[in-house]
């Protein structure tokens, strides 16, 4: 999955945009077909929960990219909505092996995106000692 941390100041708050992947990342990775993302309620992983949470009250802007097919989009919103996961766009049919994300530095000379790649189903095991990014 990827964060990427894209300023928007308003104040004294520092809101990002999340960009996070959904199979693997949010829930654990279906192994069957269409089918079983279809008929089976997927299992929502470790930390996930919480750290959207943490976002939403910041304010962040969370978008959420997948691989599956536009034709599974209410189903999707369906199981995000009963998981309490928050979102702002939902990116459906995106490839899984080839995204990329590309920024400017800052005006200070700062970095202004970061990707991170979990392990497959690990769920958010990782605490806030990341330089505040996420």
């Amino acid at each position: 999955w990827i964060v990427s941390s894209i300023y928007k100041f308003f104040g004294d708050v520092i809101m990002k945009t999340i960009i996070c992947d959904i199979d693997g990342t949010i829930f654990m990775y279906p192994k069957g077909s269409t089918d079983e993302m279809i008929e089976v309620k997927p299992t929502l992983l470790p930390g996930v929960k919480d750290w959207f949470d943490k976002w939403e009250k910041r304010g962040d802007n969370i978008i959420l990219i997948t691989g599956r097919r536009e034709s599974l989009r209410e189903r999707t919103e369906t199981v995000l909505y009963e998981a309490g996961i928050p979102y702002d766009v939902l990116l459906m049919g995106y490839c899984d092996e080839g995204r990329i994300l590309i920024n400017d530095v800052g005006s200070r000379g700062q970095c202004k995106a970061w990707a991170h790649s979990l392990e497959r189903d690990a769920g958010f095991d990782f605490d806030d000692t990341h330089g505040g990014i996420l």
